[in-house]
């Protein structure tokens, strides 16, 4: 999934400022979390898959699926883009980081905490505390359990990784130990 985002990543970034330009970052949002929805609809992907469609094909089913007359141009150009390019399958990373962009620019981080252990509410309150200071934003955490951490946090801030599980440190030991 690497490959994807890195492929992603630009498009992305030039859909965004193109959307701070317009001041339609919102609206852009909402048109990427569409398109997403569609290729990434099991009847369309399986419709998608056909090895005898052109790119053409699948940009004109992209389009009409989404209803091509009432999309703005711009989007309309990004599918043409991708489906030339043969990328239509990067639109839901696209979306997502599109998505981080966005969250990034007004300010805020979502953050992913993975733990041993269930997290209550007070400590929930401490780490989002500290994760703002740290990082000058306002945080949304979200947080799962993963008992095969042994014990500790997994903490995943956009590019940000602080991993202070206690299999990470004995994998680290391990490693050091040359086991």
């Amino acid at each position: 999934m690497a490959e994807l985002s890195t492929i992603a990543r630009p498009y992305a970034d030039a859909v965004f400022k193109r959307a701070v330009e317009t001041d339609r970052i919102d609206q852009w949002s909402e048109d990427l979390q569409a398109l997403t929805r569609v290729v990434s609809d099991a009847d369309v992907a399986r419709i998608m898959e056909n090895p005898t469609l052109s790119r053409e094909q699948r940009l004109e089913i992209v389009l009409s699926v989404m209803g091509g007359e009432q999309l703005q141009d711009e989007v309309k150009n990004l599918v043409h883009v991708l489906s030339e390019n043969g990328r239509l399958d990067a639109l839901p990373e696209i979306s997502r980081t599109y998505d981080d962009f966005k969250v990034n620019h007004e300010g805020k981080i979502d953050v992913e905490v993975t733990s041993a252990f269930p997290v209550d509410e007070a400590q929930r309150d401490l780490l989002a505390d500290a994760l703002e200071k740290r990082l000058g934003k306002q945080v949304n955490i979200a947080v799962s359990e993963e008992p095969s951490l042994i014990g500790g946090v997994i903490i995943k801030a956009g590019d940000l990784v602080i991993d202070g599980s206690v299999k990470e440190k004995l994998n680290r030991m391990a490693t050091d130990l040359g086991i």
